[in-house]
């Protein structure tokens, strides 16, 4: 399986590359700019691109949605985040962007499959309304990657619209501090983690 990260933007967002192998069908996570240093990524291994998930709808991490032509995955309740520069926040860099490539929304527990790849959506409601973690069951089951809501010794903010501190700490106290000490978090921002090691700062 590969699984590379290139930091991007001015906001410094991880996007993940996810692929089961070289010459393959690959998953993008949160292509939130710089499309080029992502496809140079892409030609290193010879990948594909098959579709695109975001971890939530904020400008930084969907800036660059429409850029390789495949559907995107969000949850449900972050989809008016792809339609909406003021709710995305690119109005606070004088854009104006929404989302033009096919839009699936997912729900909490769902599957997407790629090849030998599954990944499990968690709700991780706080961050925004419809944020995500994206659990990787197969190959792997140590992975999560966890967006803007649980960082290596950090939260994601919860000031902006849609956001709720406490209900952030809840979702992350239920839903990923109960999985097991071993899991590698990759985070939306940020060096990677453990949950073992998260859980000292709970």
């Amino acid at each position: 399986m590969i699984l590379e990260n290139v930091c991007v933007g001015m906001m410094q967002v991880n996007c993940y590359i996810l692929a089961p192998g070289e010459n393959s069908p690959a998953i993008i996570i949160d292509p939130g700019s710089e499309a080029h240093k992502i496809r140079q990524v892409l030609k290193r291994h010879g990948l594909k691109p098959a579709f695109i998930v975001n971890t939530h709808g904020h400008y930084d991490h969907i800036g660059c949605d429409d850029k390789f032509g495949v559907p995107v995955y969000v949850h449900g309740k972050d989809l008016p985040l792809l339609k909406d520069s003021q709710l995305n926040l690119s109005g606070l860099f004088a854009l104006s962007y929404n989302v033009s490539s096919q839009i699936i929304t997912l729900e909490d527990k769902e599957r997407i499959n790629l090849a030998d790849i599954e990944l499990e959506a968690i709700h991780m409601p706080g961050h925004t309304p419809g944020g995500i973690a994206l659990l990787l069951k197969k190959p792997e089951n140590n992975i999560a990657f966890t967006g803007d809501s649980l960082f290596c010794q950090g939260i994601g903010r919860t000031d902006l619209a849609g956001g709720d501190e406490a209900l952030l700490i809840r979702s992350i106290r239920e839903r990923l501090l109960t999985l097991p000490d071993d899991t590698i978090i990759y985070p939306g921002h940020g060096p990677s983690s453990t949950i073992g090691e998260e859980k000292k700062n709970f």
